[in-house]
């Protein structure tokens, strides 16, 4: 579904940070005089503690709104369209939620998300995000990196790589029930682009725990990737030595690659990624190499091909 032909959403549902960051203060205030409640706009929790701190990575851009952010969504296992996970995600259990941790580790085995959450540290980041149809949004994710997860599960000199695998349930997951794409969807990343800071394991958006259809509970943000790097509602992390075959590679080979890099030079076989479109904007802009970071991870990639590696 393209951006074009979703007259839904116009410039009046963006939030700019500022208008953001005094809500935050609202809330803080709010909950100290016991009235959150009653806003509908408490923080929950494994996202919403007040703890949470603003990294460092951050963008300053103005920020996507919570309403199109959460309702224009990518989500096969609840549908095609981009409205379809709104429409039907609320079907899916998030709690209790396990995540089974194996492979190339020390610590293999199937953790509780909240004893897979306690030692970490909460935090906010602003980051752009890019989908492949050429529609981008900047989201105020909350989450922690992805090395401390993996530091605490100590892999073994064989894993070279991470492979994350979604929750397989049929039952709650229609996509699922198609053959839209290989079920259970799968992504990987290189151990060096899973230990860099910028990865992020989210738990929640704009202070607020995920919602279903934004891939609730936990789910992968990889800021230099297209969108459908970041896999959702993760159920089983494994170190392996091999390099994985992810779903949309197995989909076709020919339009997607490992490395899902953001790369301008690099087209779609059914368009090009030379522009996109922010959501709730109408006019195009230039996409940038690694979609805006490439001091931060240009050299991960370095003497590699970045046309034959997309």
């Amino acid at each position: 579904m393209d951006f074009d032909k979703n007259p839904g959403i116009s410039e009046n549902d963006i939030t700019d940070y500022e208008t953001y960051k005094k809500r935050r203060t609202f809330m803080k205030t709010a909950a100290g005089l016991g009235i959150v409640a009653s806003t509908g706009l408490a923080m929950k929790s494994f996202s919403g503690d007040a703890k949470a701190k603003t990294s460092n990575y951050s963008t300053t851009e103005k920020t996507t709104s919570y309403k199109s952010i959460t309702s224009y969504c990518n989500y096969y296992e609840f549908g095609t369209s981009k409205r379809d996970p709104a429409k039907h995600a609320h079907s899916l259990v998030t709690s209790p939620w396990t995540v089974d941790v194996d492979g190339e580790c020390d610590n293999p085995g199937t953790y509780d998300l909240e004893d897979l959450l306690k030692p970490v540290s909460i935090e906010e980041r602003i980051y752009r995000f890019r989908c492949v149809e050429g529609w981008s949004m900047v989201i105020p994710w909350m989450g922690f990196p992805l090395a401390d997860l993996i530091k605490r599960m100590q892999p073994n000199s064989k894993a070279k790589y991470v492979r994350f695998e979604t929750l397989y349930d049929p039952d709650n997951m229609p996509g699922q029930r198609t053959d839209s794409l290989s079920w259970p969807y799968v992504e990987g990343l290189r151990m060096d682009e899973a230990m860099n800071p910028l990865t992020l394991l989210s738990t929640g958006l704009y202070g607020k725990d995920l919602l279903n259809q934004n891939g609730a509970p936990l789910r992968l943000v990889v800021p230099w990737k297209y969108g459908f790097k970041s896999i959702k509602s993760i159920a089983r992390i494994s170190f392996t030595e091999l390099q994985p075959l992810n779903s949309w590679q197995l989909s076709s080979s020919s339009e997607y690659g490992f490395y899902s890099n953001v790369n301008p030079d690099v087209p779609h076989q059914r368009w090009s990624q030379a522009k996109e479109r922010r959501v709730g904007e109408f006019t195009k802009r230039k996409t940038q190499l690694f979609n805006g970071y490439e001091k931060e991870v240009a050299e991960l990639y370095t003497g590699m091909d970045l046309k034959r590696f997309f």
